[in-house]
């Protein structure tokens, strides 16, 4: 049987493999960014917390261990792979006798490996969101904080209902490339368990012997999300800037980088 043979004889007595790991994974990419992307929010405005020269030493104390503590966080995660961070979480939580295999034990996708897959792309994505949304913030004009501040709003304030957002506005095709990455980067996930796509296809593969053509599949499944996604992104950004809705296929390419 060649590739062609197999692809479609994969595509007709696996397509449930493959149609479970496409929804797997496009929930973990969803959850994932939307979730790290509000983590991300706290941890930028934690690292923008203003510590003033003549403050109570306690005031000083308490707002420098938020500053550390955000930055040490972002730097942790953003300086060490998904799948060591997964291995991690796995590991600590056998010895803390937390036993994901409890949980959900007869569903065999969105079991209980799964709920600790959403909770490892939330927080490896929350790193990367907080720089991309300091990014934001100091891209906003200084001028506007001064201007709601004189007008008796406080930092707090000025940041989150002012800076913030015009700062996700502005950030809206990078926060939309850190989800097509987390559509990718899910894979990893499967070192723990979790039954993404990479995982399914992995499946698909050993029950039939067609290893070629799984992967063959799998690398124009992830195409096609790829694809999909550039696509309500740039969708989103016309209807934003209040353009009629229309489509440019060359905007449809993956982004360098992503």
């Amino acid at each position: 049987m060649d590739s062609t043979e197999g692809v479609f004889y994969l595509l007709s007595n696996y397509w449930d493999f493959f149609l479970k790991g496409i929804a797997s994974t496009i929930i973990l990419s969803i959850v994932g960014t939307v979730g790290g992307l509000f983590l991300g929010v706290f941890l930028a405005f934690g690292e923008n917390i203003h510590i003033r020269k003549h403050s109570p030493w306690y005031e000083k104390a308490w707002k420098g261990f938020i500053v550390g503590f955000c930055h040490v966080y972002s730097t942790l995660v953003r300086g060490t792979p998904m799948m060591v961070q997964a291995m991690i979480f796995k590991y600590s939580c056998q010895a803390l006798g937390v036993n994901w295999n409890a949980i959900l034990p007869q569903i065999d996708v969105f079991n209980g490996w799964m709920i600790a897959g959403l909770i490892i792309i939330t927080f490896n994505t929350a790193a990367y969101m907080s720089e991309i949304v300091k990014s934001g913030l100091n891209g906003v004009d200084k001028g506007q904080l001064e201007g709601a501040r004189s007008l008796g709003l406080s930092r707090f304030q000025a940041l989150s209902l002012v800076a913030l957002p015009q700062a996700i506005r502005n950030s809206i095709p990078t926060i939309g490339n850190e989800w097509i990455v987390n559509i990718k980067d899910s894979s990893v996930l499967n070192v723990i368990g979790v039954s993404e796509l990479y995982f399914m296809s992995g499946q698909a593969a050993n029950k039939s012997y067609q290893y070629i053509a799984a992967y063959i599949i799998l690398a124009i499944i992830y195409l096609l999300l790829t694809l999909g996604t550039n696509g309500i992104l740039y969708l989103a950004e016309r209807k934003m800037d209040g353009k009629k809705l229309g489509f440019n296929f060359s905007h449809f390419r993956p982004k360098k980088g992503a």
